[in-house]
């Protein structure tokens, strides 16, 4: 099996198909077997790339919590691009993975083509970054002391359960491979990974100066992810948003024809060039229009 050494610590890929490349990236609640829906699509005329973070079997699950942490993530994606050969690549990750896009996207900029961002930015919004930090460590605290991912209750969550309300065999596979998880590894990475990273909108900046084409996807009712999707549309010249209705955090899953199809024709644009960078406007929209 492939794997991409970083410092000692072992992060596991597999490849499918041939072409332009793309870089699957997991959420949290995830693994590699999330992305089948979309690597069954995209791997008859793509080179599919999936991987599983520090701490999600087959990758390695360190015991040192020292070495869990965005900036692991980050790093562990650009050594996995290393190791397949890789000097660019499209980027689609979900969540946790739709975050480490990001950084990428504005950090390693050279190395992203395209970035797909599903699902991102849950504990960005200032009005819950603590509650989000503290629930995290609380959280993480339950999996160790169980000794297992107590993985029901979170399967159940209120932007899990659309995709119960979808479809029920979906959902149970989801909840079933979640159950998998050892506690080690979705302790630390909820605690260090989740909670330990940095709003997005702390980089504003960077998001305002960031080149590369990318679409934003999110669900209606994803609250904690909604109204960030919307503020990254407005701070990255280079971003489409497209919300799915009716829709909660698992949208890869929810709806994978539609998802598919989104990205197939914005990578067909970004690919052609015509991907359009918003232009600047220094005036204000609160009237019929610009003055």
């Amino acid at each position: 099996m492939p794997y991409a050494d970083r410092d000692g610590v072992k992060i596991y890929y597999e490849e499918t198909g041939s072409g332009a490349p793309i870089l699957f990236l997991h959420e949290y609640g995830g693994d590699k077997r999330s992305w089948e829906p979309q690597v069954r699509h995209f791997s008859r005329d793509h080179r599919c790339i999936v991987m599983c973070s520090r701490g999600y079997p087959p990758s390695d699950v360190p015991d040192d919590e020292s070495l869990y942490g965005q900036d692991h993530a980050n790093a562990d994606a650009i050594a996995v691009m290393d190791a397949a050969g890789l000097d660019q690549c499209t980027v689609i990750g979900l969540s946790m993975g739709a975050y480490t896009g990001l950084r990428l996207a504005i950090h390693h900029a050279d190395r992203v083509t395209a970035l797909v961002a599903a699902s991102g930015g849950a504990g960005s919004l200032k009005e819950g970054l603590q509650v989000f930090r503290d629930e995290a460590f609380a959280h993480s605290e339950k999996y160790l002391e169980a000794g297992k991912m107590l993985a029901d209750p979170f399967a159940n969550g209120p932007t899990r359960v659309q995709l119960k309300r979808k479809d029920i065999r979906g959902w149970e596979e989801f909840r079933n491979q979640l159950a998998e998880h050892p506690a080690i590894g979705a302790a630390y990475t909820l605690r260090h990974v989740q909670g330990g990273r940095p709003s997005l909108f702390g980089f504003e900046a960077e998001f305002n100066a960031c080149r590369v084409p990318t679409l934003l996807m999110v669900g209606d009712e994803d609250d904690v992810c909604l109204d960030v999707n919307v503020w990254l549309k407005r701070a990255m010249p280079t971003a489409g948003l497209r919300v799915f209705p009716k829709s909660g955090h698992l949208i890869n899953l929810e709806d994978p024809a539609t998802f598919n199809a989104e990205i197939d024709d914005f990578l067909k644009q970004a690919r052609a060039g015509v991907w359009p960078v918003r232009e600047a406007f220094d005036g204000n929209y609160a009237g019929i229009g610009p003055r």
